[in-house]
């Protein structure tokens, strides 16, 4: 028996109607190609990943983890959490191609195996991709003596597991993604299949039901961002411990936590649409001065993660522009002569960042502060 979908009142199916019409919205404005939209994508798959990374104590800028993305050596990540960002980054971008395989798409326990291998093989000792053998504690955050949670027997997990593959691929078939996507979250944790990276791979299984729902793209439809803010993560912890209870009890009710996964994913969806709104003004904006300075349009790669508050790195500008090294060099230096970026750090560590001379117009709003809503305020 697993953690079971609940009934929804109205206000619930009341917000589930808002996040789809904001993600119908962000449809609309994505429906024709544009030229931000790959540096858009990356900064929040990269987001996502940093959220879901903090969570666990593997903390990291999202300037890093978008380093790491494209291949660069991050400038503050030491090596453990480097390791730990790009095996979760290797899963996630799995999770993007998994959105669009065919109907012959089946969950499995191996695939869930699979994903847990490409997330912690860095960790040979810890079993990455073999379920546990032993016990698992959650502990209390106030005291690590104390356990928060006790998952179920080791012995049990490969029958739970198979479990949920087989209500993933047949049942609730009817319930909205939404709420698909946060039981099998729920469920997912609650059994902790691993020693390590359950976590993780919960919140990861979480973005693939609704890729696989059609709902968005995992980066535009993924909570980890806002999972990963301090106070949330705080929430997050206490709702699985209520909802969960001490033990694996699924008789208990779900709706609280179903609520929590529905506020997140409509403050997350509020965030991402301010983001591309945003992001659309800024292009535009960069794209009309650095026509009236005569410079070639290709330089708005490199302004533009700079104008958003990003650091810009010269082997990044060169493959987004599609440059080769003498090129992006050139641009980089007359940027930096017009005092529209400025170089930070040596050698290997060099980036740029927006400096005085980048117009104000173009950056104050996105340094605007802006207030989140609570549909269920």
């Amino acid at each position: 028996m697993l953690y079971g979908v609940p009934t929804l009142h109205d206000i619930d199916q009341a917000v589930l109607a808002e996040i789809g019409e904001m993600r119908d919205r962000l449809r609309l404005r994505l429906r024709t190609p544009r030229r931000w939209e790959g540096q858009l994508r990356r900064n929040l798959t990269a987001r996502a990943i940093a959220g879901s990374n903090t969570i666990e104590g593997y903390a990291a800028s999202v300037s890093d983890v978008e380093d790491i993305m494209v291949g660069e050596a991050p400038i503050d990540a030491n090596d453990t959490v480097t390791a730990e960002i790009g095996g979760y980054r290797q899963a996630m971008t799995y999770i993007q191609r998994l959105a669009e395989a065919g109907d012959d798409f089946a969950y499995s326990k191996g695939l869930l195996n699979s994903l847990h291998f490409m997330m912690q093989g860095h960790h040979l000792l810890k079993r990455p991709g073999w379920w546990r053998s032993g016990p698992v504690y959650v502990t209390s955050a106030e005291d690590p003596t104390i356990a928060a949670y006790t998952a179920p027997d080791a012995q049990q997990v490969p029958e739970l597991t198979g479990e949920l593959v087989d209500w993933l691929n047949n049942s609730d078939l009817d319930a909205p993604a939404l709420v698909r996507a946060s039981m099998a979250h729920l469920n997912l944790v609650a059994i902790h299949p691993w020693s390590d990276g359950s976590g993780r791979m919960s919140r990861a299984l979480h973005a693939l039901v609704l890729a696989r729902e059609g709902i968005m793209a995992p980066e535009f439809s993924s909570i980890e961002e806002w999972l990963g803010r301090a106070r949330n993560t705080y929430r997050y912890y206490d709702i699985l411990a209520e909802v969960g209870g001490p033990v694996w009890t699924p008789a208990r009710t779900t709706l609280p936590w179903v609520r929590f996964c529905l506020r997140a994913h409509h403050q997350q969806a509020q965030t991402v649409e301010r983001q591309v709104n945003t992001t659309r003004e800024v292009w535009s904006a960069l794209d009309e001065a650095v026509a009236q300075r005569g410079w070639p349009d290709r330089m708005l790669y490199a302004l533009y993660p700079a104008a958003m508050g990003n650091r810009v790195r010269r082997a990044t500008y060169q493959a987004d522009a599609e440059l080769s090294e003498q090129q992006a060099q050139r641009d980089i230096r007359e940027l930096v002569r017009a005092g529209w970026l400025a170089a930070k750090g040596e050698a290997q560590g060099r980036y740029y960042t927006a400096d005085s001379d980048l117009p104000d117009e173009i950056t104050r709003g996105v340094r605007e502060p802006r207030p989140l809503h609570d549909p269920y305020a």
